[in-house]
């Protein structure tokens, strides 16, 4: 059997996240995200007691002498695994190398065969799709049509129970039929999707064993090279090499080890605590670990977008509002301050500058100017009428609920605009926890702003993220209605014309950015930095869901 060691070695890291090496870096119980600004050695030192008791007593006894991989990484989604459940939880599935797609990305975001061998269509409506070969999930069943079609069939049934909306990728009208003797899968549309297979490379479209896998929670099976040995909440995954893997599996045990404190995944990694952390935030510790030749540092520009939502359900229904809002920010000063250190790239659209969709054409009304802020609120009677500091809408003080969670820079973003914002009256209570409790918050409408980093084509295309602003879409998680948006988006879906694709998406950007429907943070430059004595090579994907799918070699 051929070896995929790119493949296959990536995989390995993600799965070493798992590992419960640092127990104590989730704090006082709760989310890692919930971590607070204590010590980094303080946070490791105690995590360092707590893994070796947890270490030994998940560790299965055969990959005790085997090769070990240490990965500290952000915890989403409570580290839970239904795919069905909640978009971080899908991820996690792929991220943990426990589950596989029918297709997958390069790095120029072209959907590749992963599980699938083939695919063809004539009409972008109906698609044959030919399973690979051979494959078996963890459990040693093998992956059949029918198998495959079981897992999209609960995808689909869960979807609306859960917050994933798979209605994205795999429309609820679509028929579904196996055929087990000719390894088979036939997807029939409603409707012309000219990147189908894009939609099929998205975390929340990953095959599992519906028929054996009976904790949906923390024990997912699927087809990738690792599978769950143990869960402890709150600390992480152990996981062990998958025996039934089509390739050869490069690490015999990775360790996921929840870390929502960046200088805590930097001291953790300084002192050998893990091998590989992903996204470390703090310029000073990348500035540090980048001066000391044990260390990789990798950073490299991705196709993901910070952004705040602003509920238009609320207070910032009005538009004058947002509008001011987004005046009195300086993003540009932001991005290039001493906290952010060039991590972001600063920008007034959606979707990156970097990504074909007409970025250059668009015009900002908007950019920075606080005294235009001012006087925008002062024309339209937002003004400060009881001498407090802060202006009233309606009669009523403004205090706009800012909901953030700590990866990625996001509550020092949040933390800009309440500062920013206060120059011109507007008062921002922070509320930050775990990115579950921002996750929460978002589907239930509990905030005015809510921060959070999404990839923008994580489907190929932009899509799915899109979406989020379409207003009949269950992930239009903001409330925004506009029907000529609502109309290109429609069009843009039923278009198989590449050139008319991005004339309306460029168009759809254009009403975004006019009607300030969101906070652009700025483009994320993803991290991944690692010990060269443990790892010879990680790679940074495109599509950073792909933790143990990207390239992640071990040292010689």
């Amino acid at each position: 059997m051929k070896k995929n060691f790119k493949k296959v070695l990536a995989l390995a890291a993600a799965a070493v996240l798992t590992a419960g090496l640092l127990a104590g870096c989730g704090g006082n119980g709760g989310s890692s995200s919930d971590t607070s600004a204590a010590s980094a050695s303080s946070a490791a030192a105690a995590s360092t007691s707590t893994a070796s008791s947890a270490s030994s007593a998940e560790t299965a006894p055969a990959t005790g002498e085997g090769k070990v991989l240490n990965f500290g990484i952000q915890m989403y989604g409570d580290g839970l695994i239904d795919p069905t459940n909640q978009i971080n939880a899908a991820w996690n599935v792929m991220r943990y190398g426990i589950g596989e797609a029918l297709t997958k990305f390069d790095d120029s975001m072209t959907p590749q065969p992963w599980l699938a061998e083939s695919w063809e269509t004539e009409d972008y409506t109906t698609w044959v799709i030919k399973l690979k070969d051979g494959v078996k999930f963890s459990d040693g069943d093998d992956m059949t049509a029918s198998a495959v079609k079981a897992s999209f069939d609960r995808m689909l049934a869960e979807g609306p129970n859960g917050s994933s909306t798979p209605e994205k990728y795999v429309p609820y009208e679509t028929e579904i039929t196996a055929d087990d003797a000719a390894g088979t899968i036939t997807f029939k549309l409603p409707e012309a999707n000219i990147n189908f297979m894009g939609n099929l490379a998205y975390p929340v479209c990953v095959v599992v064993d519906v028929e054996h896998t009976t904790d949906w929670n923390n024990g997912v099976i699927g087809t990738g090279p690792y599978m769950v040995q143990s869960f402890q909440d709150q600390v992480g995954y152990t996981m062990v090499k998958n025996p039934n893997y089509y390739e050869e599996v490069p690490f015999d045990t990775v360790k996921l080890v929840f870390m929502g404190d960046a200088a805590a995944k930097a001291y953790a990694l300084q002192n050998g605590q893990v091998d590989l952390v992903e996204n470390i935030t703090n310029v000073s510790d990348i500035q540090v670990l980048q001066a000391d030749d044990r260390f990789i540092v990798d950073i490299a520009s991705g196709v993901r977008c910070g952004f705040a939502w602003m509920n238009q359900k609320g207070v910032l229904g009005n538009d004058v509002l947002r509008q001011a809002i987004l005046m009195a920010i300086d993003y540009d000063t932001i991005c290039a301050s001493n906290t952010i250190g060039g991590l972001y790239t600063a920008g007034f659209s959606v979707l990156p500058s970097t990504l074909s969709y007409g970025y250059e054409n668009l015009k900002n009304p908007y950019a920075y100017d606080p005294d235009a802020a001012i006087a925008l609120l002062e024309e339209n009677g937002i003004k400060d009428t009881d001498g407090d500091g802060w202006r009233e809408l309606d009669g009523k003080m403004i205090d706009l609920k800012c909901v953030s969670y700590e990866n990625r820079l996001l509550n020092d973003f949040s933390d800009a605009f309440a500062q920013y914002l206060a120059e011109v009256g507007i008062k921002v209570t922070a509320d930050y926890g775990s990115s579950q409790d921002q996750w929460s918050k978002l589907v239930a409408f509990d905030y005015d702003l809510n921060n959070n980093n999404w990839t923008t084509v994580g489907t190929g295309d932009p899509t799915e993220y899109m979406a989020n602003w379409y207003s009949k879409a269950e992930a239009n998680y903001c409330g925004y209605v506009n029907e000529e948006y609502d109309k290109l988006y429609e069009d843009y879906k039923a278009s198989t014309d590449i050139a008319e694709r991005a004339q309306i998406m460029q168009e759809m950007q254009q009403i975004l950015v006019d009607d300030a429907v969101a906070i652009i943070d700025g483009y994320y430059n993803s991290s991944m930095i690692y010990n060269k004595s443990k790892v010879g090579f990680a790679k940074i994907h495109t599509a950073d869901y792909y933790w143990l799918t990207t390239e992640i070699v071990p040292a010689e």
